[in-house]
């Protein structure tokens, strides 16, 4: 990947982005509210945060049957997906709050669920949100050779039946975050020199990897091991069930936004490696929403479901997203640009994995 040869369009003679911004602004001008979170994201924070937490307590200091442990676990699970999507999201964007250091420790959630915060800026801020779903740029359509999620991929025959099997592969996401992942995004990013900060600082990155990575595991492996009396391997298989539901549910909510049949897969210009499109506009032709009018999907994903608002108005708490939607597919509308959406989740879930299965086919 070479990201410093892509350059975007910066033609856009109908003037889109400019008459949406002055829009979306003109909007919270108006309401005269902020930009960031507010009264109803802190009490979605204390929810969150009780789902993924009390169930680990309940665990350590009860006497509960094995089978209702397990149960608990999948809460944890639960919690542990919505703790990502709605505080360390809205958190590592700068959108959480106005004070920067209120965003900076709801980013730093991620620790406890497995992530690296220099990693998901890099991968995700960065990365995804610059040049999303651009082959060889945004690593979201990176799965190793076991899920093929672009026509510019390479096929191999096992990926016939990925659309079969990639659903149980979904799951292994955040438990992969805290044993591989992390590491070998720490050592890609360090030898190509991409950071977020002012400058790059490999010893830091490196000692902040090496001891959160140890308090972590010792919160969920360690502890467990010294208060339950226990077999070590029930411990595992309760680790492993929290974060097979947490990377199920965050796995699927990521693909429904991208990788789906209607969104695309644009390639910049061989030769000036100018994307066709301005960046504001390519985010229309490759991102989706789906079930926005659902009130529980918009309050538990952190508003990921409003994708295309977000992905042009990151910096823009998740939970504005329903107000300023109705702005967006206007001007969207306006300047004949698609708003790509699907009215529910199920028809969502149906499109990508028939497009998993296309991709899945040998290529002519």
């Amino acid at each position: 990947m070479e990201n410093q040869r892509l350059r975007f369009s910066k033609k856009d003679s109908k003037r889109f982005f400019i008459t949406l911004n002055k829009r979306v602004n003109d909007h919270f001008k108006n309401l005269n509210i902020a930009k960031t979170g507010n009264w109803k994201l802190y009490i979605k924070t204390l929810i969150m945060f009780s789902l993924f937490i009390s169930p680990y307590f309940l665990i350590l200091f009860t006497d509960f049957d094995s089978w209702i442990k397990i149960g608990l676990c999948v809460i944890m699970g639960i919690g542990m997906a919505g703790v990502g999507m709605n505080v360390m999201h809205d958190g590592n964007h700068g959108s959480f709050s106005k004070k920067n250091w209120i965003n900076k420790l709801m980013g730093s959630s991620i620790y406890i669920l497995a992530g690296n915060v220099h990693n998901w800026k890099v991968q995700h801020n960065m990365l995804h949100h610059t040049y999303t779903n651009i082959h060889g740029h945004d690593e979201d359509l990176e799965a190793g050779r076991i899920i093929r999620f672009s026509k510019h991929s390479k096929w191999s025959p096992l990926h016939r039946f990925q659309h079969i099997y990639s659903v149980f592969l979904y799951g292994l996401l955040t438990i992969n975050w805290s044993i591989t992942t992390d590491i070998k995004q720490t050592r890609k990013y360090l030898k190509r020199k991409i950071t977020y900060r002012k400058k790059l600082q490999p010893l830091r990155q490196w000692l902040i990897l090496i001891l959160t990575k140890l308090l972590y595991f010792g919160i969920w492996i360690i502890i467990p091991i010294i208060f339950l009396d226990l077999e070590w391997w029930k411990i595992l298989l309760g680790f492993f069930v929290m974060h097979y539901t947490a990377g199920l549910i965050l796995s699927l909510v990521f693909q429904l936004a991208h990788i789906i049949e209607d969104t695309q897969m644009p390639l910049p210009d061989k030769d000036t490696g100018t994307m066709k499109n301005t960046w504001a506009i390519h985010q229309l032709f490759t991102t989706v929403n789906f079930a926005t009018n659902n009130n529980f999907i918009n309050w538990f994903t952190g508003g990921l479901n409003h994708q295309i608002e977000h992905h042009i108005f990151p910096h823009i708490s998740h939970i504005h997203y329903t107000g300023i939607a109705k702005i967006v597919k206007k001007t969207a509308k306006e300047f004949n640009l698609p708003y790509i959406e699907y009215k529910n989740t199920r028809r969502a879930l149906l499109s990508h994995f028939k497009y998993l299965k296309e991709m899945g086919l040998q290529p002519n």
